[in-house]
C-alpha cells in the first residue's frame, strides 16, 4: 500500500499543462538530473504520474532507492511551477519543458531531456543547426576559421550552436550575427547570467538573433561540473559539430564524442602541428573525422552543396572593402591593426598615442566600412 503524503501543492496554472507543471517540479528537485527525471517518467508513464507517485513506489525506481525516495516525494509535493515560471519572468526569461511544443525536439529524441530549459530569447524551430566550438585560448588564426565559417554558415541558412565562451565560442557567435542568420548559445550558468562577463554585449546580441539557453534555473553561477553537462546540449541540438582549435583536453572534443556517439557528423580543422592547441583537432582528423577547411566542407557533410554567399572557406579573410581608405586617426589605427592577430584597444592605444575615446570612434568606423572585424572579449584584427 503507497505511504500516506499531502498531494501535491496545485499552484495556479497560467496555461502550462499538468506534465509542463510536472517537469518543471522534477527540475526543481535538488540532486534529480535528467537520467533520473527519465528513468520517472518512464517508470510511470508520464511526468503528472511520477510527480504524483507515493515515495513507497518512487523507492522502487531504479536510480532512487528507499534512501533517496522521501526526500524526492517531499520535493515534488513543495514544488511550486507558478512560482518558477514568474521567477523566470522576472529576469527576462521563458522556461520549456518537454510538454511544451517549441521544446526543442532534438533533445527528446536524443533521450532523457533536461526537465526543463531557461531560455532568453527565442530558439529557432526550423533549419540544420551546427556547432562550432574550441577552445577559450584560441590563435588568431583559430579565431579567424571559426568566425569566418560561422559567418559563411549563417549566411546560408544554418544555426550556429556553441556556448558563449571566450575563444572560438565568442568568434562562432560574433560571425553567425555578422552572417545576418541565427545562433543559440547553450550555458553552463543560468540564462540570466553571463559568463564571461566580457560578453555581456554578445550575449544581447545572441539573444536578439536567436536564444541564450540553460538547464539551470536563474541565478546559477558557472561552475566546471555544469560544462560537460552543456556539451550534451550542444551535441544533441545539432546535425555537425566543427571543432576549429582543440588540444586533447577541450571540451570540445566531447562535445565531438557525444555528437559522434549520437550518429551527428564530426568535422575538424587542421592547424599548425607545432601548437597544442590544434593537437584535438589532429585527433580526430586521424580518428575519421572529415577535414573542414571552411562553411563548403560543413554544408557538403549535410548534404547540401557549397555555401550561397558569403566566405565559403573558413581561413580565407574578408573581401577587400570598396570604400574610400580611411584617414586621420581611422588610419593611424588601421596601420596599428595586425591583420594575423587580435589586438585590444588599450594595446592600440599605447601603439598610437591616441586617447581611448579616440581609438574608440576610429574602430567604430573601421568596423562599419569593414575594414577592422571584432573578436568579442578579446579585441580586432585588420582586414587586409
Amino acid at each position: 500500500m503507497d505511504d500516506a503524503r499531502p498531494p501535491p501543492r496545485q499552484a495556479p496554472r497560467t496555461g502550462a499543462s499538468e506534465d509542463g507543471d510536472a517537469w518543471l517540479a522534477l527540475a526543481s528537485v535538488a540532486g534529480v538530473g535528467p537520467r533520473t527525471c527519465g528513468a520517472l517518467v518512464r517508470a510511470f508513464g508520464g511526468p503528472a504520474a511520477a510527480r504524483r507517485a507515493s515515495a513507497a513506489r518512487l523507492a522502487a525506481v531504479p536510480g532512487v532507492g528507499p534512501a533517496r525516495a522521501g526526500a524526492l516525494a517531499r520535493g515534488l509535493a513543495c514544488a511550486d511551477p507558478a512560482a518558477m515560471r514568474a521567477a523566470a519572468a522576472a529576469v527576462g526569461l521563458a522556461v520549456r519543458t518537454p510538454a511544451d511544443a517549441d521544446f526543442p525536439r532534438a533533445l527528446l529524441e536524443a533521450g532523457d531531456p533536461p526537465p526543463a530549459l531557461w531560455v532568453r530569447g527565442a530558439v529557432p524551430t526550423v533549419g540544420d543547426a551546427v556547432a562550432v566550438v574550441g577552445t577559450r585560448a584560441a590563435s588568431a588564426y583559430g579565431l579567424r576559421v571559426a568566425r569566418a565559417t560561422a559567418e559563411a554558415l549563417a549566411r546560408a541558412g544554418v544555426v550556429v550552436v556553441s556556448g558563449l565562451a571566450r575563444g572560438v565560442d565568442g568568434a562562432a557567435h560574433a560571425g553567425a550575427i555578422a552572417g545576418g542568420g541565427a545562433t543559440l548559445a547553450v550555458l553552463g550558468c543560468g540564462a540570466d547570467v553571463v559568463y564571461p562577463p566580457e560578453h555581456v554585449g554578445l550575449a544581447d546580441d545572441v539573444a536578439a538573433h536567436g536564444a541564450l539557453l540553460s538547464e539551470h534555473p536563474p541565478g546559477t553561477p558557472p561552475q566546471p561540473g555544469h560544462f560537460p553537462r552543456r556539451n550534451r546540449i550542444v551535441a544533441a541540438l545539432v546535425q555537425a559539430v566543427v571543432v576549429v582549435e582543440a588540444g586533447t583536453t577541450s571540451g570540445a572534443l566531447l562535445t565531438a564524442r557525444l555528437a559522434a556517439e549520437a550518429g551527428r557528423e564530426v568535422l575538424a580543422v587542421p592547424g599548425p602541428v607545432d601548437r597544442g592547441t590544434h593537437a584535438g583537432c589532429h585527433r580526430l582528423l586521424r580518428d575519421g573525422a572529415t577535414l573542414c577547411e571552411g562553411a563548403d566542407d560543413v554544408l557538403r557533410a549535410l548534404g547540401r552543396g557549397d555555401a550561397r554567399g558569403g566566405e565559403a572557406r573558413g581561413g580565407g579573410a574578408a573581401a577587400a572593402p570598396a570604400d574610400p581608405p580611411p584617414s586621420g586617426p581611422a588610419l593611424v589605427v588601421w596601420n596599428a591593426l595586425d591583420p594575423d592577430d587580435v589586438v585590444a584597444p588599450d594595446a592600440l592605444a599605447l601603439r598610437t598615442g591616441l586617447s581611448a575615446d579616440a581609438v574608440a570612434a576610429a574602430l567604430t568606423q573601421l568596423e562599419l566600412t569593414g575594414r577592422a572585424v571584432a573578436v568579442p572579449g578579446v579585441g580586432l584584427r585588420r582586414v587586409r
